[in-house]
């Protein structure tokens, strides 16, 4: 188990009441290193004035999220898809922030290979801008109840194969617990990650049991059923030395008083990850 903060890294949508200015200041006092903001933060305080506080935070920024959404089945859509990718990828170089989150998308009226098939399009169509920006790509394959309309990328294996057939020190992936770890093949995806170096991110939380809201109901670290420490070891042994990046959505801590959620994240982070 961690026995330190230096590689804790929360997103700002899991401490969301809170805003990107009272977030930097409440992880900094509290020894977290790292933070991965998402663009209703930012849109909340503006671009510049977000730049401004973290250029001057001992937080570090980890990455922006999220980018992506690119199948539709209309030409018109994917174009308009590709500009505000541009746009994310531009705000993300503004942020000082390395990796910009890819939630790939679906689209429910055609097939999943050809939704995949846009995607790899889509990201192969940013790399130029974000190579010139400076930021990278982290696919982020979701848990198949998302296929329908967030994303046709499913599986670690499913992520892999379009970053290695993109080919492009631009393009990995990011590994979430809570979309992966039911998966009988994840292991082996992990060194599969090793093995091409394209491992860009890894993000925990739990699984809780029962799931109330299969979006806004994630668990804290050691209250469900994810293995944690093992999926972490793996991700270890591919050879990532990154954050371990909270990523918690839940109607039920954002009630609570975010200073005692802090602290418990804190507390689950040094017990169960």
């Amino acid at each position: 188990m961690p026995s330190d903060l230096s590689k804790l890294c929360l997103h700002s949508i899991t401490t969301r009441p809170w805003s990107l200015d009272v977030a930097l200041e409440k992880f900094e006092a509290a020894g977290v290193r790292g933070i991965s903001i998402w663009q209703d933060a930012v849109q909340g305080l503006g671009i510049d004035r977000s730049r401004r506080l973290l250029e001057t935070s001992s937080v570090e920024v980890v990455s922006y999220v999220r980018g992506g959404f690119f199948p539709n089945h209309r030409s018109e859509a994917r174009k308009r898809a590709i500009e505000d990718n541009k746009r994310m990828i531009d705000e993300a170089a503004v942020l000082g922030a390395p990796l910009l989150v890819l939630v790939c998308g679906a689209e429910p009226s055609q097939s999943l290979a050809e939704s995949r098939r846009q995607i790899q399009d889509g990201i192969e169509a940013l790399i130029p801008h974000a190579a010139a920006r400076g930021v990278r790509f982290g696919i982020e394959p979701l848990h198949p109840m998302y296929a329908d309309t967030r994303s046709a990328i499913n599986t670690l294996g499913q992520a892999n194969d379009v970053a290695e057939a993109i080919n492009h020190e631009q393009v990995g992936v990011a590994v979430d617990v809570y979309h992966l770890w039911w998966d009988d093949q994840l292991e082996r995806q992990v060194q599969r990650c090793g093995e091409n170096g394209n491992l860009y991110a890894f993000h925990i939380c739990d699984w809780k049991v029962p799931t109330n809201d299969m979006l806004l109901d994630r668990g804290l670290m050691g209250e469900g059923c994810i293995d944690v420490p093992l999926i972490r070891s793996w991700v270890e042994a591919a050879g990532f030395d990154g954050y371990n990046e909270v990523e918690i959505f839940s109607e039920h801590y954002w009630s609570i008083e975010q200073d005692d959620w802090l602290r418990r994240i804190i507390s689950a982070y040094r017990e169960h990850s």
